[in-house]
């Protein structure tokens, strides 16, 4: 039971909520001046990375940055972070927000500690709209509306990914095969979709075989953690109430709901990154008025500004190592990381490192490739922060098996 997760996260410490995270980061400065942005300025050239990952129906530009000690390549040493915004484009809170917290990392980057830190080992990719196009048709102070909603197709994009059951059904919109063409090509760690029109968040699958019926990943267990860990850092999303409802005995109480069960959707994009990718996705809901007028961002901002500096922290809390070819020491690309009993198998990226999401327990982990012999090891991350797991693996023309035990 989701509740039962919840509440053995909670006794054993797992989450953290905002005093603590607050406490975590100290003082560091925020945005002052609160307005809807047409778009952001590159001041630190040595920091960030502006790049587009291709245009929309009507030939916007599709903005992604990159923060990141080293931003302009791929670095092997640290894991990819995303969060995308504005995939419905009269859905403007994670627009908006993510643009001030590319401001807070940047303009604290060197002055606080926590969030310099954080730039250092994490490349974060921040992607402000997805839907440029319904944007620019979309009215603020919209509350529920759906004028802007979809592209100028006039199509859902979250409901236009290939979905796990009927995978090659359509040919994605510009938008959407943008998204995943960027996906494939950086191996991302952990991301979130931010969305308005309620508040909570909301994790795979969203596609069930029926109505309203709790759709498990082999990773249930993780993404509940994940899902917990943002609306607890949240201001109040957590709690028993009314959030958006008068009537709030649809809401889930603690803020977070299994995707099938809230309502089912079809081609949506956590589902694929999980199903297609090594990349674990949430949808947070970020606002009860879908286009908030400029004078509410204040309040949003302070109400959400601990949770999405601490849910890019979550990407730590990975079994993370290199693997290296035993005999040659040459870093190994696309190794299958495979936990017993937690779910899905990951891939080495290229250079050999490996990042794999995991709750804290103690795991066998198995290391498979077609040219190596495979490897098993035990492993505890019952400790903060987890200790890397480095491995070698011995070529099959070796003939040679090659098996250890870490520190459990």
């Amino acid at each position: 039971m989701q509740s039962d997760l919840v509440k053995l996260f909670e006794e054993n410490g797992w989450i953290e909520n905002a005093e603590v995270i607050k406490n975590h980061i100290g003082p560091f400065i925020e945005p002052t001046e609160f307005r809807h942005h047409n778009y952001t300025d590159q001041r630190y050239p040595h920091l960030t990375h502006l790049y587009s990952i291709g245009k929309s129906v009507q030939g916007r530009e599709l903005p992604v940055i990159t923060i990141a000690l080293n931003p302009s390549y791929e670095d092997p040493n640290v894991p990819d972070f995303k969060y995308v915004a504005n995939m419905h484009g009269n859905e403007v809170t994670g627009r908006e927000l993510c643009l001030m917290l590319i401001q807070v990392l940047l303009e604290n980057y060197g002055k606080n500690e926590y969030l310099t830190r954080l730039v250092n080992t994490t490349s974060i990719h921040i992607m402000p709209t997805m839907n440029p196009d319904g944007y620019e048709m979309a009215t603020e102070g919209d509350v529920q509306g759906v004028k802007g909603r979809r592209n100028a197709n006039m199509v859902d994009l979250n409901r236009d990914f290939p979905n796990r059951f009927y995978p090659l059904y359509k040919s994605p919109q510009p938008e959407t095969l943008a998204v995943m063409n960027w996906t494939k090509k950086i191996p991302f760690v952990l991301s979130a979709n931010l969305h308005d029109g309620t508040m909570l968040v909301n994790y795979p699958y969203d596609d069930g075989t029926n109505d309203r019926t709790v759709a498990h990943t082999p990773d249930h267990n993780l993404f509940v953690r994940l899902a917990y860990s943002y609306a607890r850092s949240h201001t109040y999303m957590w709690k028993k109430g009314p959030r958006c409802l008068p009537d709030y005995g649809g809401e889930p109480r603690t803020g977070i709901t299994n995707g099938a069960e809230w309502y089912p959707v079809s081609g949506g994009m956590q589902d694929w990154n999980y199903v297609n990718t090594d990349c674990f996705e949430i949808t947070v809901e970020m606002s009860c008025q879908k286009f908030p007028y400029a004078r509410e961002l204040p309040r949003i901002w302070n109400e959400h500004k601990y949770a999405l500096i601490g849910y890019i922290s979550q990407v730590h809390k990975s079994l993370t190592g290199m693997i290296r070819d035993r005999i040659t020491g040459r870093g190994i690309d696309d190794v299958e990381v495979q936990v017993r009993d937690a779910g899905k198998i990951v891939h080495s990226k290229k250079g050999g490192a490996y990042f794999r999401l995991l709750n804290p327990g103690r795991y066998t982990v198995v290391f498979g490739h077609p040219n190596y012999e495979p490897v098993s090891y035990e492993f505890s991350t019952l400790e903060v922060p987890y200790k890397r797991l480095d491995i070698t693996m011995t070529p099959r023309t070796a003939r040679a098996t090659y098996s250890g035990k870490a520190d459990s």
